[in-house]
């Protein structure tokens, strides 16, 4: 996809009226337009597209919207639900009501983009100065200037959602195909009705490294209980052809790793411990 620069539209006069209505003392969103301005354009990005081929969405646009995902702390998914859904989102990208927004994925490939062509800096680089030049940061203060760190911490998130939701398929697709053999595993296991009856972008991820890693080990220690139950002795091995099993088992693969030492992820609060592979 090739990029074709548009300014940053203002903020329309409908998106205007209505998010001052709801939001009579304003919001996060609405003042980092207000205040900061639009802080990114598209020519900053131009590097990183070529020049031919269909045309791709404002990354000026799509740096507001990661800047905003990392101080609200959501996943690739609920950004994009929040710039459809959202008056304050919309107001800050100077969007119509109406606007329908993006697929998430286009966020995990906009930070890829990004990285692939060295701009990770870009983003934090434009909010420190605008904010410095706004007296908004003092000089020789502990300001965090590491942009692999914002880019990291979104992308966790987005694979937090990623390993919780496989696990949730995981235990509908046995449900559907084995109730009786689950609902024995699941007596053992009292806390996974409530840990993944509902989808995991349906509720905010938690904050802070120590809370992300025990919510991950807690997601990882459960997927290999699961995984163990399956491949046990006495299980009925017609389970572990099921799709959504062999996709957990996969996932784990990729996103875990366990040994009888610990592991990067921390210590696990079980004799076989667990940790977050990344």
């Amino acid at each position: 996809m090739s990029l074709r620069p548009v300014a940053v539209p203002p903020v329309p006069e409908t998106t205007a009226r209505v998010a001052r209505a709801v939001f009579r003392k304003s919001c996060l969103a609405m003042r980092v337009r207000d205040e900061l301005g639009p802080l990114f354009c598209d020519e900053q990005f131009a590097s990183a597209f070529p020049r031919r081929g269909g045309p791709a969405l404002s990354p000026g646009q799509l740096a507001m919207v990661s800047v905003l995902q990392f101080a609200e702390g959501l996943t690739d998914r609920q950004a994009a639900d929040a710039v459809r859904a959202r008056i304050d989102f919309k107001y800050c990208l100077g969007l119509e009501l109406d606007d329908p927004g993006f697929d998430f994925s286009v966020l995990s490939e906009f930070r890829d983009r990004l990285i692939a062509h060295g701009l990770e800096e870009q983003v934090l680089d434009t909010v420190l100065e605008r904010l410095s030049g706004l007296g908004l940061l003092r000089a020789g203060g502990r300001q965090r200037t590491d942009a692999t760190h914002v880019l990291a911490a979104v992308r966790a998130g987005g694979r937090m959602e990623f390993v919780g939701e496989t696990m949730r398929a995981s235990l509908e697709a046995l449900a559907a195909s084995a109730p009786s053999w689950l609902a024995d595993i699941a007596r053992r296991h009292p806390a996974w009705e409530k840990r993944y009856g509902a989808r995991c972008d349906s509720y905010r991820m938690p904050k802070g490294d120590s809370a992300r890693e025990e919510w991950a080990r807690t997601v990882g220690e459960d997927g290999f209980a699961l995984l163990e139950a399956v491949h046990a002795p006495g299980a009925p091995q017609w389970l572990r052809e099921i799709p959504a099993v062999q996709v957990l088992r996969m996932a784990w693969v990729q996103q875990y790793h366990r040994d009888g030492e610990g592991c990067a992820g921390g210590r696990a609060r079980t004799s076989r411990r667990a940790g977050f592979g990344w």
